[in-house]
């Protein structure tokens, strides 16, 4: 008996490119905040790869730079506006 195969669902091919193989950049700097602050979401962490579009060799140089900048203080482990916000939750919860 032979299968049909034909009835799988097609994926959509996305055609964006990497950031940084389109501008031709091959170091990623640690130095440089504007462009890590962009692989950064508003809690702090570090955007997925699925959702940057970037190649894995891409991807892991844009972690390490963002984990050396946050050694270097440069870039805050988490931002000020969650904390904040957990605080305000907090404080409600203790007024009841």
């Amino acid at each position: 008996m032979s299968r049909n195969f034909t009835s799988r669902s097609k994926k959509k091919i996305s055609h964006k490119t990497d950031f940084f193989v389109s501008k031709g950049i091959e170091y990623i700097d640690y130095k440089d905040i504007s462009v890590l602050s962009k692989f950064i979401n508003n809690q702090g962490r570090i955007v997925l790869r699925k959702n940057t579009l970037l190649t894995q060799k891409t991807q892991r140089r844009i972690n390490k730079a963002i984990k050396t900048a946050r050694q270097m203080a440069l870039l805050p482990y988490s931002i000020k506006e969650t904390r904040e916000i957990k605080k305000e939750k907090d404080d409600k919860f203790i007024e009841k």
